[in-house]
């Protein structure tokens, strides 16, 4: 009966404890990374593995058409495609309290999760991004269709810098229509949420002059605080570190 007893009390322990651990490890805020243009989840895999270790929860979904979803593309995927991709993500594993991260092409797809799910967003993180307005597109802002020409092929925008032949993982074409839909944005609680923008801009160079800095003095603009941070447009491979060191540092402000 004593045995019994003590393993009652021994379950009930280890339950008690076990809810208490999920409790404190749910609390934490959830890093949902979203990549850039010809990328896909895995360009963000040893940003993952660093935030991982250090006992944070990490998504970096792969969005229609690209990385290993690139048997998917057609140059009818658009830009509100991507956004029902990240969109269901957070629906379809009930995530909650996330820190949503947008890279390059990435921000046009964060900005519209925010304005479809804002409640389930603590803060956002444009990481070299692109800042949308109300009905703008990615070659409303800048990187304009004759810039782009040499790289738009049967509706996609081919990586010429890809070997032929080159194995996985590698950049994919990516669907000219992402860049050409407008985006709209209709709810103003997305406007709440805690914002920030991250410029990556190469040693040496200045900030003015960087591809970015339009979007960095967009979010001047809306007040948000801006940090420079010392890499070229991929800090996820160049500088790995020094981004997760400012990630956590953007978690705990």
């Amino acid at each position: 009966m004593k045995k019994n007893k003590f393993i009652v009390l021994l379950t009930l322990g280890f339950l008690a404890f076990s809810i208490n651990t999920f409790s404190q490890s749910s609390s934490k805020p959830t890093y949902v990374i979203v990549h850039g243009a010809w990328g896909g989840g895995w360009a963000f895999k040893k940003v993952d593995s660093l935030l991982t270790a250090s006992g944070n929860k990490v998504y970096r979904p792969t969005l229609t058409g690209q990385g290993e979803r690139v048997h998917l593309a057609t140059p009818e995927v658009g830009l509100g495609t991507h956004i029902n991709d990240v969109v269901n993500t957070i629906l379809f594993e009930d995530l909650k309290n996330i820190i949503l991260v947008g890279h390059s092409y990435g921000g046009m797809v964060v900005t519209g999760v925010a304005d479809s799910l804002p409640e389930r967003i603590s803060k956002l993180v444009y990481l070299d991004a692109f800042v949308p307005e109300d009905g703008e597109s990615v070659f409303a802002q800048g990187k304009t269709p004759e810039g782009m020409k040499p790289l738009i092929e049967n509706g996609f925008l081919v990586p010429r810098w890809v070997r032929p032949n080159q194995s996985a993982p590698k950049d994919v074409p990516h669907s000219v229509k992402t860049f050409t839909d407008k985006i709209s944005l209709k709810n103003p609680k997305r406007l709440s949420i805690p914002t920030a923008y991250i410029l990556t801009v190469e040693k040496g160079k200045d900030s003015d002059k960087d591809d970015f800095s339009t979007q960095a003095d967009k979010a001047r603009n809306k007040n948000w605080p801006v940090t420079i941070l010392e890499a070229d447009h991929n800090p996820q491979w160049s500088a790995p570190f020094a981004l997760v060191g400012l990630f956590n540092k953007l978690k705990s402000n």
